[in-house]
């Protein structure tokens, strides 16, 4: 009997484990599940919205080179190219500086310095959006306009402010990966006489290298999402600029942009209202195609990786 009692005793306990252990297993697949409803229902709401826009304007004016919903022109190719262009921009100026800066910070600067400029890199993440367009505006839009250029609400200052925007992504994330790179990597690369630079370029960011790519993606992502800033220092020209160096250097008017000025102006069920919750779908299709590749490249290296350690 006395063997028997703690087996007894214990069997309510196991059983409460059991049913605490189902209760969140349910409530994690729940909160799983909800974020692809909440997703399908987002492009639910798009395409109910932005679908009709097909059927009301010729394909070829969709097409076109001209956005004049005065007119009746709702060319979506200037759109797209601006929006394109100003997070290209972006993205050549904050990718390698965002990776120069994971690199000093995660396998360079001493500690106490680390812990200094990490919280202020992701402090820069919450300057509101409007703030960084004013000073665009102000500030970085007359500078670009006395080294030359007609004026200085172009594409170029809209890159400017998105990369600015993207670092504290690019660089948290970056090193985080980085820091997630065991440190037994580093020592065997050091011990076979390779340098600190060797290490960090040929065995610690090729092995944070998913990291690294998704930390690229979520900047990419936060670029081409962007409107306010935008809308205050690219200049709003639906126009396409002549290819060249010098498009960088021209007024420009992005996707998001267009919405955020347009949508408030519109009569609703209106042809203009339907072309614009198109665009919100062209985003849509644009921002999934480029996590598509990012899980995509991910996936790619990871199975390189362990085809080549067997």
């Amino acid at each position: 009997m006395e063997q028997t009692a703690p087996f007894i005793g214990s069997r309510p306990a196991a059983e409460q484990r059991h049913w605490g252990e189902w209760i969140i297993e349910k409530l994690i697949q729940v909160a799983g599940l909800s974020t692809i409803v909440i997703i399908g229902l987002i492009f639910f709401f798009l395409l109910r919205e932005g679908l009709p826009a097909f059927f009301e304007v010729p394909l070829r004016t969709l097409l076109g080179g001209r956005w004049y919903p005065i007119e009746n022109l709702f060319g979506l190719w200037p759109l797209l190219v601006g929006s394109l262009l100003v997070t290209a921009g972006a993205i050549l100026i904050a990718v390698p500086l965002g990776l120069i800066t994971a690199i000093y910070m995660g396998e360079i600067a001493p500690r106490w310095q680390r812990e200094i400029l990490k919280p202020l890199i992701e402090m820069l993440a919450g300057i509101p959006s409007i703030v960084l367009g004013f000073l665009g505006w102000v500030v970085l839009a007359p500078l670009i306009q006395q080294a030359g250029a007609s004026t200085g609400l172009t594409a170029f200052t809209g890159s400017i402010i998105l990369a600015y925007m993207s670092l504290p992504t690019i660089i948290s994330s970056s090193e985080d990966a980085l820091s997630a790179v065991p440190t037994e990597y580093r020592d065997g690369a050091l011990a076979i006489g390779a340098t600190q630079w060797q290490t960090i370029w040929r065995v610690v960011v090729p092995a944070a290298r998913s990291g690294i790519v998704i930390a690229i993606m979520l900047g990419i992502g936060r670029a081409i999402g962007e409107t306010m800033a935008v809308l205050m220092v690219t200049g709003n020209a639906a126009n396409v600029p002549a290819l060249g160096l010098g498009m960088f250097f021209q007024p420009v008017r992005t996707m998001t942009a267009t919405i955020a000025a347009e949508m408030g102006e519109v009569a609703n069920g209106s042809v203009h209202y339907h072309t614009l919750f198109a665009i919100g779908i062209l985003l849509f299709v644009i921002t999934f195609a480029i996590n598509s590749l990012a899980g995509r490249l991910v996936g790619t290296q990871g199975k390189r990786r362990r085809s080549s350690q067997l």
